[in-house]
């Protein structure tokens, strides 16, 4: 089996300042997503939904050292706002599966997971 990332990046004030029933309809998206990929074979080994981008923490290596700072890593609208690893021997029908998202959402990147042995 080959693992892949599904990273979901959003506009995260869109989020923050959606009602309980437009969350909950977002919830049920993914509750489909999930249903589908474990329908069609694909197995989801982990993921989660992240906290606000305001809430992180970068560390960058500058001429003084590593400088810790609040925030997300770059300025932008859209942030990762959560992700999915899943297990599939078919990529295409995944990819179909993650259409279930990209519906909602503005896209979606999917990442082959590079694998211990590939490390050489």
């Amino acid at each position: 089996m080959t693992r892949y990332m599904v990273l979901l990046p959003a506009n995260e004030a869109f989020w923050a300042e959606s009602t309980p029933e437009e969350k909950a309809a977002g919830y049920e998206v993914h509750g489909k997503f999930a249903k589908l990929l474990a329908e069609r074979g694909h197995k989801v080994t982990g993921g989660a939904e992240l906290h606000h981008s305001s809430k992180a923490k970068t560390l960058r290596k500058t001429g003084d050292g590593i400088v810790i700072t609040d925030g997300p890593y770059a300025e932008t609208v859209e942030h990762v706002t959560g992700f999915y690893m899943i297990e599939t021997d078919d990529l295409e029908d995944m990819l179909e599966c993650c259409k279930v998202l990209a519906d909602r959402e503005t896209a979606i990147e999917v990442r082959e997971v590079v694998e211990p042995e590939e490390m050489a």
